[in-house]
């Protein structure tokens, strides 16, 4: 007989989840009140629910120009280029990685998995030297290439370990049944067990895309060029400026996510269904 809490207990996980609506919520509503609020000038003095002057300008402000000589568009084609572009390359070298972590036994496999690990606690300054004197050398330190490859580095990591899990997680006896019709490894990782890890590789593009999408001190090192700015050093970028506005920095910073949510709408349904049909309950494993 299932458990139906009393009455009291009701209440309270109502209340205790309105309050974390509420806190999670409230910024947000905030963010949208400065965005759209045109009588705000520099730092907000007062807490507001609706806005006094409500206006579209400050969008049209932001839409215009994003950043120093770059307007929105060319910040998120450059956004839009180096997340994708991290992403494909996380997946793409990471997932023959990590098969061969979860279905081969190999010397330095404990100690590469390890390494990896390792690789997530790093704090991405303790790579900025390195990798600046590596992609100065090869002459490309100063491209949308180098800042590519630099969040490539960062996300493969967690990349790795999230698809070898979801390789260990496949059934074997499929792969076992195409070797016995005479497939070879390649042909079993690209026909049997990269379809079946597909939500996990799913999951593990869209956190290097953020990853990539979200970052910007590393951006300011490996780029030199204002046409060459993202939309998160653009909003980096008015934060350190000499006068702070609130509104635009709002402003850019809902234009910024609506790439993201829309991106997230049309991946969630194909990535639920299928981590549904992969489930367990469902004869996957």
């Amino acid at each position: 007989m299932p458990y139906k809490p009393k009455l009291w207990q009701q209440i309270l996980y109502q209340v205790i989840f309105a309050l974390v609506a509420l806190f999670v919520l409230l910024p947000i509503w905030e963010l949208a009140y400065l965005a759209f609020d045109g009588g705000v000038v520099g730092w907000p003095t007062s807490f507001h629910l609706l806005p006094s002057q409500p206006t579209l300008d400050i969008f049209v402000t932001m839409w215009n120009q994003a950043g120093q000589s770059v307007t929105f568009l060319n910040a998120l084609e450059n956004s839009l280029i180096v997340s994708i572009g991290s992403a494909a390359l996380a997946v793409a070298l990471g997932a023959s990685m990590a098969y061969a972590f979860a279905r081969f036994r190999f010397p330095g496999r404990q100690t590469g998995l390890f390494g990896l690990l390792l690789g997530t606690l790093l704090p991405p300054v303790a790579l900025m030297t390195p990798l600046f004197v590596l992609f100065r050398s090869l002459h490309i330190q100063a491209t949308l290439l180098a800042l590519t490859l630099v969040y490539t580095s960062f996300s493969m990591p967690f990349a790795i370990w999230n698809m070898r899990v979801a390789f260990q997680s496949a059934p074997r006896e499929l792969e076992e049944a195409a070797f016995l019709d005479g497939a070879g490894h390649f042909t079993a990782f690209w026909r049997i067990s990269l379809p079946l890890a597909l939500p996990a590789i799913g999951i593990a593009a869209l956190v290097a895309f953020l990853i990539a999408y979200s970052e910007f001190a590393m951006g300011w090192l490996f780029v030199n060029r204002s046409d060459q700015v993202t939309l998160a050093m653009a909003i980096s970028g008015i934060l350190n400026g000499n006068n702070l506005s609130w509104s635009r920095l709002a402003a850019l910073a809902i234009l910024m996510c609506a790439p993201v949510v829309v991106i997230f709408v049309i991946l969630q349904k194909s990535i639920l269904e299928r981590m549904l049909f992969n489930s367990p309950g469902n004869g996957a494993s």
